[in-house]
């Protein structure tokens, strides 16, 4: 068709330039709304979930309403940058039916103004249809290419994530503690600064302390004084910016994660349970049998709870162990560490969410049973430190 009717190509030349220029004028626009769409979705889980989880709180202090406003600004707030997306994608379809308009017209005024004979009627018809059909798919591909850079948006940002720094290495084979480290479970901490971000300020300066071995430490202090902080610097959840810490004279900075938390034992403040079974539960690897867990279940007061079931070890567990009591998935996180036995013992305020009764059978299991370890206590109330040997108390003045 080119060559019986080349006079198509001055409508190509122009339609394609047109087309051009508006895919460079809407493509940063749309992109970004597509990005501000993205970002202002992840609040509304976010509070849709945490209002799920307090419900209850939410009904008894009666702020139904504040929620359900709050839930609506939310939802507002995503629908503005969605809103001008579409009324984007309406400008640019609008553009391109106008621009197939006037190419229509603009063929049949032109074969019209002819004069009779100048050109073969059936080869101008063909002439009109194929500058329409090329029109189109000049529009066509516009349209793909701008939508395309629009939904790239997902993989842009999956790619940012990508890009995140990793964690250090799970095994440094040239830095491998001995098999029967922590022995003694002394902790050296020199000149510890940390901080969560590069762009943050250090939430802990100049910490330098020696916590002997085989000893029970409180470790006390008001609310952000740094005492959590403390603990995920020495599971190296958070990265020292300066400063080392050592156990037993190895620098926890360059072994590897898994030699560093695998010898190591935490109870946290709120206990983690994972969907499965009682055994799974305890013992996820299977490295231990029956008899044993037995008498773990004996020694943190649930094996009786767990004998009452026809499941016995195989008893359900629900996500997040919902099906038990806080202060029973508490006893569990204390069972994993009575078969792990490490050397070094962290509670993170870890009989905080639980009763009397509850915490004294946790501090009277752990007299028992780890009478010869480092235990270190993140505690705020006095009877839970009150058989501390030593105290290391957070302040102001060491943030």
């Amino acid at each position: 068709m080119s060559q019986v009717a080349w006079p198509v190509f001055a409508i190509f030349i122009p339609v394609t330039a047109i087309c051009y220029v508006f895919q460079r004028y809407y493509i940063p626009t749309a992109r970004e709304l597509a990005r501000l769409s993205q970002i202002q979705r992840a609040p509304i889980l976010h509070h849709f979930a945490e209002s799920l989880t307090g419900a209850a709180s939410i009904r008894a202090y009666g702020q139904k309403d504040r929620f359900r406003k709050a839930n609506i600004s939310l939802v507002n707030n995503h629908s503005r940058p969605w809103f001008h997306n579409i009324s984007a994608i309406e400008w640019l379809c609008f553009r391109l039916n106008m621009l197939s308009n006037f190419v229509f017209a603009f063929s049949l005024t032109l074969l019209v103004s002819l004069p009779e004979g100048f050109i073969n009627p059936s080869i101008a018809g063909l002439a009109v249809t194929y500058a329409l059909n090329l029109n189109g798919q000049l529009s066509s591909i516009t349209w793909n290419i701008c939508n395309t850079e629009n939904k790239m948006i997902s993989v842009e940002r999956i790619m940012q994530y990508s890009r995140i720094p990793s964690e250090a290495p799970l095994i440094v084979d040239d830095h491998r503690p001995p098999n029967s480290w922590p022995k003694d479970g002394t902790i050296n901490i020199r000149n510890l600064e940390v901080r969560y971000a590069e762009h943050l300020p250090s939430v802990l300066r100049n910490i330098s302390c020696t916590i002997p071995g085989r000893k029970k430490v409180g470790i006390v202090g008001r609310t952000g004084s740094g005492k959590s902080t403390l603990i995920q610097a020495l599971f190296r959840i958070v990265e020292p910016r300066v400063g080392t810490i050592e156990i037993d004279d190895v620098d926890l900075s360059k072994i590897g994660l898994h030699d560093l938390r695998g010898r190591l034992s935490i109870i946290p403040q709120d206990p983690t349970m994972f969907e499965g079974t009682v055994r799974g539960n305890l013992d996820p690897l299977n490295e231990y049998s029956d008899q044993h867990i037995w008498e773990t279940l004996d020694k943190c007061q649930l094996g009786d709870i767990v004998r009452q079931s026809p499941k016995k070890l195989d008893s359900t567990v629900v996500e997040n162990g919902e099906n038990w009591s806080v202060g029973q998935r508490q006893l569990f996180c204390l069972g994993r560490i009575l078969l792990k036995r490490s050397n070094v013992l962290v509670l993170d305020e870890a009989t905080a969410s639980v009763d009397s009764s509850t915490d004294a059978i946790i501090q009277q299991t752990l007299r028992e049973e780890f009478g010869d370890c480092t235990v270190l206590t993140v505690a705020h109330r006095i009877h839970t430190v009150i058989d501390s040997d030593l105290i290391l108390v957070f302040s102001e003045e060491e943030l």
